[in-house]
């Protein structure tokens, strides 16, 4: 999955790591306080920085794959889509809604029915902003 080679996502691996993610999210979307928010985006990506502020809902395939800097902050429903890495530089800014997609499908109808899948890693430099409902497909590079 993480080559960019198809891959099925009922893979019992994946799936136990995909229930790990969600009983991180149900714990993180109804948590009320900041700093307990930041400990559970600890346990659930590969790597945050310092200062996260991640503002419920939010939701992630694995999180495991995401690796973000410093002073990241999304806000109301932001998706990230971690089939494969998301590496999200220092003082990310997110509006509303924001949608990061690594994961993708088959253009071949019969190989795509077939449940493969595929993903492309997803690259956010510095210092960037993403406006709200902004959607970032798999294998976009923003920013330095």
């Amino acid at each position: 999955m993480l080559a960019g080679e198809l891959y099925r996502a009922t893979n019992p691996e994946l799936a136990a790591m995909h229930d790990r993610a969600l009983d991180l999210l149900r714990d993180f979307n109804s948590a009320t306080s900041a700093d307990r928010r930041a400990e559970l985006l600890r346990s659930l990506f590969g790597k945050v920085g310092a200062s996260p502020s991640v503002t419920p809902t939010f939701y992630c395939d694995y999180g495991s794959n995401i690796y973000a800097g410093d002073n990241l902050y999304m806000n109301f429903g932001c998706v990230i889509l971690d089939c494969n890495e998301v590496h999200i530089g220092d003082n990310l800014q997110c509006g509303p809604s924001v949608q990061i997609y690594t994961a993708t499908h088959p253009i071949d109808p019969t190989m795509r029915s077939s449940g493969l899948e595929s993903a492309l890693p997803v690259r956010i430099g510095h210092n960037v902003w993403i406006g709200g409902a902004a959607i970032l497909l798999p294998g976009v590079s923003i920013g330095g």
